[in-house]
């Protein structure tokens, strides 16, 4: 890849987190063989367009994304404004302005396009050692699917500071986001992305973070809605006694593609990482994609982590594609793991609810709302749980419709 033209002032990382990707060079096609060797350029140009042929393509619909491999020419696209804690939205951050770019790579076509398409980049910051005890809410809402528009958007909590930051999507349209999330020493922190959008929306986001020393980040990518909704966080735990927990939850429907490609990567030692990403699908060519990577790197000693993904496909022409990779890079850690399921009910566990009297529909809804719940309940937010809950139910409905 070639060096970025518009890059932040300074770029403290030197090496990529790409999932195997497609590099482009002098060579040719020379296929990226770990997700830490990926390339990244702040230039669109240097990744190419996407063909669906590279590895962290192949599951995607390119052509349905092919409107956010350029930039937007209005940016117009989606209104945003602060549903509540607009008092945490500081100083707007152009390309340059620290924190902007303080840990932020583009891994990708998107992510570029998104970087170079947001002149000024929205920058949440809660100020060290608070605690803020009502959620950060941002309403991102699309005006039209023939609409486009990039974003950058930083969350930054300053030293031994709490807070929730969610960001809801809603509406349509074509939209390319970065979300650089940085979580300083001791900070607890917790980012929900919550995309309810209509069904022609487009999405593409990449979230990037960084865990510094004693650190939480505690993250959700929740997908219900859209018509092409990928969404890929990646996760470095930097400091010592850093921890991050990954956590998704989808819904996909007829023709919907809800996709993640989560990244974890180890970095300091002592540190604790879970991620758990659920999906449940219906209707015919809904289509659900998670790839999973964590990385233990060589410093990383006393590492406790462990990936998963689960999908319960619940009627015919439904696909869930599900790929975890593990790497580890020393041998100091206190537990590795990781895991994948797809399946459809559990023939057992209708038995047993059938034989104490319940109806095979009512017995199909509990085993969903059982299985989905488990993530809607790490929230931690009653009231979007009871929301969640409330939009798994309307989804269940229509099965039985």
């Amino acid at each position: 890849m070639t060096a970025p033209t518009t890059a932040p002032a300074e770029a403290p990382h030197t090496n990529a987190h790409i999932d195997p990707a497609a590099q482009v060079a002098d060579a040719g096609f020379v296929p990226v063989q770990t997700r830490s060797e990926r390339p990244h350029s702040f230039e669109p140009g240097d990744f190419g367009t996407p063909t669906g042929r590279e590895v962290n393509w192949k599951h995607t619909p390119v052509a349905q994304l092919a409107p956010l491999f350029e930039k937007a020419p209005t940016n117009d696209g989606v209104s945003v404004s602060f549903a509540a804690g607009e008092q945490y939205a500081a100083a707007p951050l152009a390309v340059g302005a620290a924190p902007r770019g303080e840990f932020f790579l583009a891994e990708d076509v998107t992510a570029a396009v998104a970087w170079q398409g947001s002149g000024e980049a929205l920058h949440i910051r809660i100020p060290r050692e608070e605690e803020v005890a009502e959620p950060i809410v941002l309403d991102i809402r699309g005006l039209g699917a023939d609409r486009r528009a990039d974003a950058h958007i930083v969350i930054e909590a300053l030293e031994h500071s709490t807070a929730t930051v969610v960001l809801q999507h809603s509406g349509s349209a074509q939209y390319a986001q970065n979300v650089e999330i940085i979580a300083r020493d001791g900070s607890k922190l917790t980012v929900v992305s919550l995309q309810r959008w209509a069904d022609d929306a487009i999405h593409a986001a990449a979230h990037q973070a960084r865990v510094d020393a004693d650190a939480t980040l505690k993250h959700f990518v929740i997908s219900f809605g859209g018509g092409i909704v990928r969404v890929n966080p990646s996760v470095e735990l930097s400091g010592n006694g850093s921890e991050g927990y990954l956590y998704g939850l989808s819904y996909a429907d007829a023709g919907q593609h809800l996709e993640s490609q989560v990244y974890l990567h180890h970095k300091g030692a002592h540190t604790t990482g879970d991620v758990l990403y659920k999906g449940a699908l219906q209707g015919e060519s809904a289509h659900s994609v998670w790839i999973g990577d964590v990385l233990i790197g060589k410093d990383a000693t006393g590492t406790d982590s462990y990936e998963a993904n689960r999908n319960l496909v619940l009627t015919e022409g439904a696909r869930a594609d599900s790929i975890p990779n593990l790497e580890i890079e020393t041998g100091d850690i206190l537990g590795a793991g990781h895991a994948s399921a797809t399946g459809r009910f559990d023939d057992e566990q209708l038995f047993y609810l059938q034989a104490r009297g319940i109806t095979e529909e009512e017995a199909r809804r509990l085993v969903v709302l059982g299985f989905l719940s488990d993530i809607v309940q790490r929230l931690g937010i009653p009231e979007m749980e009871a929301e969640l809950l409330a939009a798994i139910e309307a989804e269940l409905a229509e099965v039985s419709a």
